[in-house]
């Protein structure tokens, strides 16, 4: 239940105290895991103290046991190892400290280890931590390189010789850190997230010179993994333990055998990268040379045919070509219209024969009434009427004296 506090009516530290001291005796024996960092065995004394720590995390707490407890596993525990203990949590009301109380302890052999670690890789791996598709690709020459690594040790001095052998220039941003031990994995997880923030760093390598299955069990730690395939910057791991492979190097982008392996996979090598350059640069201009002689050959094929020799010589053939096209156009365009002059004369001729005046100049004349009708039969008009008569050299008037019907001439309204 919460408690009802106020500035007027507050609880004593001892009070305080009393409680939680109250609520911890509540949580009851628990199992916990953890690397034992300090050990005191005090002579003649029944109590032992020990200081367990997560080496996941930056967290401690104190335990103590009998001596008798301890005895039972004394052969075969010390500083750094791994434990197991069924402990009850006590609170200490006067100094206000918690602490556990530990009523057995159990040692973690390399068995047990190896068996978690592998359960533990099947979990990340159904998670695809360690799926191919995820790797990042290593740039092919990085400005500055992140070196993750124990101070002033083997791997720190394998890589940045080796990799400034081959390349002179290269720049390293270093972070030295634990590489073993219960302080190692928290302070490799906020190096390789602080190289990760950085944008200038290109590539980040973990490097550590190898050793026993316990000292490299921080490289297989969860929160180490996780935080490296977290990281957006390619990563290397450089860890040199053939044997047993540390789950660090499957969730790398690159897993480099040994520290100097990773400073030949990071870094190339300026010799090689310069006669490759110049490999690259007799193949080009091999390949060029050969295409200008393959075009210059081309070019001697085409000038030699004799369109391209003696130009004009076709211009000369054209010219005949169109010369003798003109003059045969000139003929037929001649015979043409003399044909076409005959026939007009022909027809002329037969239009001149057909007309009415060439009737008219043969001696016939022509009679229209008043209205202009031409008179065609004598029972057309009556004695009296006043007709025209055309004739070939003009017209004049006639009278009708009297008219009877006879036999039309064969040149239907022609009259003499």
């Amino acid at each position: 239940m919460a408690l009802n506090t106020s500035p007027e009516a507050p609880l004593p530290v001892g009070e305080v105290s009393r409680l939680i001291g109250g609520w911890i005796d509540r949580l009851g024996a628990v199992w916990v895991e953890g690397q034992i960092t300090q050990l005191n065995r005090r002579p003649g004394a029944g109590v032992v103290f020990l200081t367990l720590r997560d080496p996941s995390y930056d967290i401690s707490v104190s335990v103590t046991c009998y001596r008798q407890v301890f005895d039972a596993v004394a052969d075969v525990v010390s500083e750094g190892a791994r434990v197991v203990v069924l402990a009850k949590p006590e609170w200490y009301a006067p100094r206000g400290q918690l602490s556990l109380r530990a009523a057995e302890i159990k040692p973690v052999g390399v068995g047990e280890l190896l068996a978690r670690l592998e359960q533990l890789k099947k979990s990340l791996a159904s998670e695809g931590l360690f799926a191919a598709e995820r790797k990042k690709p290593l740039p092919f020459l990085p400005q500055l390189i992140g070196l993750v690594c124990g101070r002033a040790s083997a791997a720190e001095r394998d890589v940045l010789e080796n990799a400034r052998h081959r390349w002179p220039a290269v720049r390293f941003e270093v972070r030295n850190v634990p590489v073993q031990g219960v302080h190692a994995v928290p302070q490799v997880v906020q190096a390789v997230k602080e190289l990760d923030a950085m944008d200038a760093v290109d590539v980040i390598v973990v490097a550590r010179g190898g050793g026993s299955v316990e000292d490299l069990l921080p490289f297989s730690d969860e929160q180490l993994v996780r935080a490296v395939a977290a990281c957006r910057t390619p990563v290397v791991s450089a860890i040199g333990h053939e044997p047993d492979s540390p789950l660090l190097d499957l969730v790398a982008d690159l897993r480099a055998s040994t520290p100097t392996d990773a400073a030949k996979k990071v870094v190339p090598d300026v010799g090689e990268e310069y006669d490759r350059v110049r490999l690259l640069q007799e193949r080009a201009r091999r390949a060029v040379g050969i295409h200008l002689d393959r075009e210059e050959r081309g070019l001697d094929v085409a000038m030699s045919r004799p369109s391209m020799a003696h130009p004009h010589r076709m211009i000369e053939e054209r010219e005949e070509q169109v010369t003798a096209l003109l003059d045969r156009g000139r003929r037929t365009l001649g015979h043409l219209l003399d044909r076409a002059d005959s026939e007009l004369t022909h027809t002329h001729a037969r239009v001149v024969a057909l007309s009415p005046a060439a009737t008219l100049q043969r001696g016939y004349a022509v009679l229209q009434r008043q209205d202009g009708h031409v008179v065609r039969d004598p029972g057309e008009v009556e004695p009296g009427d006043v007709l025209r008569a055309r004739v070939s050299g003009g017209e004049f008037r006639v009278a009708v004296s009297e008219s009877e019907a006879s036999e039309p001439e064969p040149d239907s309204g022609e009259q003499r």
